[in-house]
């Protein structure tokens, strides 16, 4: 497993060249996925220690599942993986940032669309509601890659 450096003076976090992620008290970072020809956001996530190591050893895009409590590979059911192409954090190394090209028929969303972002929010005659973006369309169905036992 790669070893992540100390979190020392703010100095060396904003300005330095090691890389000290900040994880939560849940032990996680936020990870936000764009398309990396595009820049299209694709999806969020969360990552642990484990799953930022393995993203950044293999270049594929792995996250830790809150609701599964372990680590899931993007696409490992569907094919529908993420090739990272560039990794970067913000300032206090406190969020990630994947650069990836999407492979297999390019869907990011479970549903089965390119981007999990595929819904706008507008403000209706009764409050907030959802629209769909002009490319919302999934590019598979959901129900034949993912069955449930």
């Amino acid at each position: 497993m790669t070893r992540f450096a100390d979190r020392n003076s703010i100095a060396d976090i904003e300005e330095g060249v090691e890389f000290a992620p900040k994880f939560d008290d849940a032990g996680l970072i936020p990870a936000i996925c764009t398309h990396a020809e595009t820049g299209e956001v694709l999806m969020f996530a969360w990552m642990n220690p484990d799953a930022l190591a393995a993203t950044l050893n293999d270049g594929l895009a792995t996250f830790y599942s809150r609701s599964r409590g372990k680590l899931w590979r993007k696409g490992e059911t569907s094919g529908e993986t993420l090739k990272v192409v560039q990794a970067r954090t913000d300032c206090d190394q406190d969020v990630i940032w994947l650069r990836v090209l999407p492979q297999g028929r390019g869907a990011a969303c479970h549903t089965g669309r390119k981007s999990c972002f595929y819904r706008i929010v507008r403000d209706g005659d009764d409050g907030w509601r959802l629209d769909f973006s002009d490319d919302s369309e999934p590019l598979f169905d959901p129900k034949d890659i993912y069955r449930t036992p």
